[in-house]
């Protein structure tokens, strides 16, 4: 695949560059005492990392397993610590994007051209000024966009992308920014994405003794994509304080990219139709010298259309489902310093879901959520804490059959972290964790298929850890970051589907009890050889994660699907003057692709990738241009992240880009 991607951009210039940027208008604020570090990638980094969308980008954490199926408009998820992908929260300037009809987030709708940060926390983000949805997730990922950031006199930024390709890609965009007056500016972006998403793979097929077939080469299909996203931005600032409104809106037609099984390697026909569209805001101030205050608020309409009409042969009946989800989201944050290391938080929540939906004896469910968290964070010498307790009330209402029991939970969590030294570059941490997953629309209310009498999934994390991180005044090594974890997560009342009498319907409910035992190793350095610039970036994931629901049964104890025991990635960024180069190399170990029995005939091969990136900046007539060349998955191997959904083979990406 050749890409070729044109920027232009009409911004500062080369002599501008040394002018004193006026700051960006949008505060986003990271908490002085914050106990548990994020892994974050930003700005340069994520430019350089061949990623297409924030999934992509994701890969590059440790404890991260991504779902790919594949091509440009396929489904991605993310699970972290592998308690699954609806304990995972997902947060867009700052507001939880929320999916009440099946709690998966697709992070492939994402583009990387707006976003300025991704950080990933596991438990939660160590503050207590934030929402109280914020408490309630498992782990927790953040996605900043980028903010305006004007240079001297400068009032507009504009920037113009297209990209297009061999594979019959075209995307274009615009980014516009604006300086109102000298506390409050807008953006606004668009972005158009064309793709009839074909590719060649090679296909295994299995003996059932796990040996491999002859190879088959063939196309990928029902991977095309149309979508389109737009985003506006109005932020400001007050005194002691900051506004922002955001609009956002995501519309898509897309193919279902389907298992390669049967010799199905043809179009089946199935497409996905989205509609997706929020609106957001914040409001933060300091009120007295000790009492700050944030109120968050958000309106967001999700239609999706499910088309099967032209596979009727297999389906017998043609297929044409309709959802249609609105959420209305009211949050307030205050938190009060008590003495300059003791500050105290509480927290309000207010959520209302509904679903519609063309399906014949569908329920139509409305859920209530409110949310109230209480917090506080105390620092004592070289010692912090933070500690939590969530309240979770929960009511629901039908238009027919039966309802949902009310849920009321309350679920604690403590952080810990310890200087030992004098110096600060070494710190212990630890943190204890209790939260649930409120079973989703479809998992109560699917027709044929739900149970309203399931229980909330529950999990608990145990987490023990050091980070190492030093300056150093030497030739060769200028800095070095180390960051080690250890930790056990145990998911009870785990939801599965199970097959009732009759095998045309099958039944939700709580079987699960999975225990997992992992480490996760990040190592970052800085090397200066001469004019040489190295930046080495390493992760390192080991999991062993096992079900144990039934015992007695054959599985148990086994690796729960598609969990590595071992994955990692290793990066190099190197600079040379006006170049720059960028390697990337990703691993993911052996795993299994069913939820019983560990055989041989269950087993997904490990994969690998190589990506290579080289990049020079010239500059002319005082702007400047830069091309970049991207060669990913470099060996051309043949791999699947979800089996029998193969990933493109080698393709190549040109980067041009003009600052004017």
């Amino acid at each position: 695949m050749l890409v070729l991607v044109t920027q232009l951009y009409f911004s500062q210039s080369k002599d501008s560059i040394k002018e004193k940027a006026i700051l960006p208008v949008h505060i986003y604020k990271k908490d002085f005492k914050e106990i548990l570090p994020a892994q974050t990638l930003s700005g340069e980094q994520l430019e350089r990392l061949n990623s297409q969308s924030v999934a992509d980008a994701l890969r590059y954490f440790s404890g991260v397993q991504i779902k790919d199926y594949g091509g440009i408009g396929g489904l991605k998820t993310v699970n972290i610590r592998s308690m699954g992908s609806q304990h995972v929260g997902v947060f867009y300037d700052g507001i939880q994007l929320g999916n009440a009809q099946n709690g998966v987030i697709d992070l492939g709708k994402f583009s990387l051209d707006d976003i300025e940060e991704i950080s990933l926390y596991n438990g939660q983000k160590s503050e207590i000024f934030q929402p109280a949805k914020d408490f309630g997730s498992s782990g927790s990922i953040y996605l900043q966009p980028k903010t305006p950031v004007f240079y001297g006199k400068k009032k507009t930024n504009l920037v113009l992308r297209i990209k297009n390709s061999s594979i019959d890609l075209f995307n274009p965009s615009f980014r516009l920014e604006q300086k109102i007056s000298n506390k409050v500016s807008a953006s606004f972006s668009s972005e158009f994405i064309q793709s009839d998403g074909r590719y060649k793979y090679t296909y295994q097929k299995k003996h059932p003794d796990g040996s491999i077939a002859n190879d088959t080469v063939a196309t990928r299909y029902d991977s095309y994509i149309t979508a389109k996203r737009f985003e506006t931005s109005l932020q400001g600032l007050l005194n002691n304080g900051s506004w922002n409104i955001r609009g956002y809106g995501y519309i898509s037609d897309r193919g279902i990219p389907s298992a390669i099984v049967n010799n199905g390697f043809g179009p089946k026909g199935q497409k996905l139709l989205d509609k997706n569209y929020f609106v957001q805001t914040s409001f933060r101030k300091r009120i007295f010298p000790k009492l700050e205050t944030q109120i968050k608020a958000k309106f967001a309409y999700d239609y999706t259309r499910y088309l099967d009409t032209v596979n009727v042969a297999e389906t017998a009946l043609k297929t044409d489902n309709k959802y249609i989800q609105r959420e209305v989201y009211l949050s307030s944050s205050n938190m009060y310093s008590i003495t300059s290391n003791w500050d105290v938080s509480a927290n309000v929540d207010f959520q209302y879901n509904n679903l519609d939906s063309n399906l014949k004896l569908f329920s139509f469910p409305t859920r209530y959520t409110s949310l109230v968290a209480f917090a506080t964070t105390y620092q004592w010498k070289r010692f912090k804490f933070l500690g939590s307790v969530l309240g979770t009330f929960i009511q629901e209402k039908v238009e027919r059959n039966s309802k949902s029991p009310d849920k009321r939970e309350w679920t604690p969590s403590a952080f810990l972290s310890y200087q030992p030294l004098a110096s600060k570059d070494f710190m212990i941490r630890a943190f204890y964790k209790r939260i649930f997953r409120m079973p989703t629309f479809n998992d109560l209310y699917y027709t044929m298929i739900g149970n309203v009498f399931l229980k909330p999934e529950f999990t608990n994390q145990y987490d023990l850890g050091f980070t190492y991180q030093k300056s150093f005044n030497q030739p060769v090594l200028k800095n070095i970051y180390v960051k080690v974890d250890g930790y056990y997560n145990k998911v009870e009342n785990k939801i599965i589907a199970v097959p009732t009498t009759n095998l045309f319907r099958w039944m939700m409910t709580n079987l699960g009890d999975v225990q997992i035992i992992g480490a996760d190793v990040n190592v970052q350095a800085q090397l200066q050889l001469g004019q040489v610039q190295l930046k080495p970036l390493v992760s390192y994931t080991y999991q062993s994660a096992r079900d144990f629901t039934e015992k007695g049964e054959s599985y148990y104890g086994d690796q729960i699907p598609y969990v590595p025991w071992h994955s990692g990635t290793f990066t190099m960024m190197a600079d040379y003057k006006d170049w720059s180069f960028n390697y990337s190399f990703m691993y993911t170990g052996k795993r299994y692709d069913a939820q019983q029995n560990n055989i041989e005939y269950n087993a997904v091969r490990p994969w690998y990738t190589h990506d290579l990136s080289v990049q020079r900046t010239f500059y002319w007539r005082s702007h400047q241009l830069k091309a970049s060349l991207e060669v990913n998955n470099t060996l051309n191997q043949h791999y699947d992240v979800v089996r029998n959904y193969p990933m493109p083979g080698r393709n190549f990406k040109l980067i041009v880009s003009y600052t004017l």
